[in-house]
């Protein structure tokens, strides 16, 4: 309660002109004042609390600065490394600062940077000043405005971009073919840059322009070919020059600054749902045309037979009208010679005709019997 009075007291005065309350509260006991010291000689103010101890002197309030000082014998002093408190920046002749200096520099190399171009062999650039077309930029050491006054776009005109229709392999694109059937199609398209300026400032986006152009192309020309072409390398063929040329024209006649150097057909199959029918269906065309091929071969021969013959006959009938008589009796014996040599024959004894001895049968008879009877012995063993 004596604390609670005391507090009380003391901002009562306070609030009525007194004394600070923080410091000597007069002559009474209870106020915890300092009654025996003058007044003249008491320190006015709250003590420094940075200030060593026992060190006189008026009070005051404390000093930032008061942290980074350490007292000794040659008086106060600055701490820290060349990053510290204590870093100051070199100056120039005269007592000036590099800074302004060192800002003119860099900003001076930044604008050469960008006032400076080397355009390489295969490049092309175009120049764009406060974002319209200028100019164009030939292969070699080239000046501009510094940045943001003029900005020059570099490409590559020379080298050779690829465009793949679907994205991935894995992607499918089915195609209507002209005999209605659909193919699952992909393909390359080989471009590069004819224009820089057309190609940077005619089309928003060339690239999926180039895109756009190949598949249609590429649609067109397939709706006016069969599903066996598709397959066929004539046919690819014959599809891939029809679709650049058709690309070509609509580039051209969007002045896109696009050369299609050529398409390349990379798979043609049919789609994954009907391939296992579709694959029946060509083991039996193949089957079909290696029937057909067999029956072709065969014909031919038996008509090259033919016209053998009927030349040969001809030549028998020229024969035969120089002499009758004896190319009857000719063709008589050669038909009987042909006939009997292939049937066994028979000689009836008649008289005043010498009897016939049939040798071939003989001669057969003999070459059987060995047989019979090495079979005979085999048995009976």
């Amino acid at each position: 309660m004596r604390i609670l009075d005391g507090f009380g007291r003391r901002i009562g005065l306070a609030m009525a002109g007194g004394k600070n309350p923080w410091g000597s509260g007069g002559s009474s006991s209870g106020d915890g004042g300092d009654k025996d010291e003058p007044e003249a000689s008491k320190p006015k103010g709250p003590k420094n609390p940075w200030l060593p101890p026992g060190s006189g002197g008026d009070r005051r309030g404390p000093n930032i600065e008061d942290i980074f000082k350490s007292r000794g014998p040659e008086g106060p002093r600055r701490t820290g490394g060349p990053g510290g408190p204590g870093f100051r920046m070199p100056q120039r002749p005269g007592g000036k600062s590099w800074f302004p200096v060192a800002v003119a520099g860099i900003v001076g190399l930044g604008l050469l940077a960008t006032s400076v171009h080397l355009i390489g062999p295969q490049q092309e650039a175009v120049v764009k000043t406060l974002g319209n077309y200028t100019r164009p930029m030939t292969p070699g050491l080239n000046f501009s405005l510094p940045f943001p006054i003029e900005t020059v776009d570099v490409e590559d005109v020379q080298g050779v971009r690829i465009v793949r229709v679907p994205g991935s392999n894995q992607q499918v694109k089915l195609i209507l073919t002209g005999d209605q059937n659909l193919v699952d199609l992909s393909f390359i398209v080989r471009w590069n840059i004819s224009d820089l300026e057309d190609f940077k400032f005619r089309l928003v986006d060339p690239v999926e322009t180039v895109n756009d152009v190949a598949e249609a192309a590429m649609r067109a020309a397939v709706a006016e070919t069969e599903l066996d072409e598709t397959f066929s390398g004539q046919g690819r063929a014959a599809i891939e020059q029809e679709v650049r040329e058709r690309m070509q024209r609509t580039l051209d006649g969007y002045q896109a600054g696009v050369r299609v150097l050529g398409v390349e057909i990379e798979k043609a199959d049919p789609p994954s749902d009907v391939v296992e029918a579709f694959r029946d269906v060509q083991v039996a065309e193949q089957q079909a045309d290696a029937a057909r091929n067999k029956a072709r071969g065969e014909a031919q021969q038996v008509l090259a037979q033919a016209q053998g013959e009927a030349e040969a006959f001809d030549k028998v009938y020229e024969q035969y009208r120089l002499a009758p008589e004896v190319t009857r009796q000719r063709l008589y014996y050669e038909t009987m010679e042909r006939v009997l040599s292939k049937t066994p024959k028979t000689v009836v004894e008649t008289n005043n005709v010498t009897p016939y001895l049939p040798l071939p049968e003989i001669r057969r008879r003999a070459q059987e019997a060995p047989q019979a009877n090495t079979v005979t012995t085999q048995e009976g063993q």
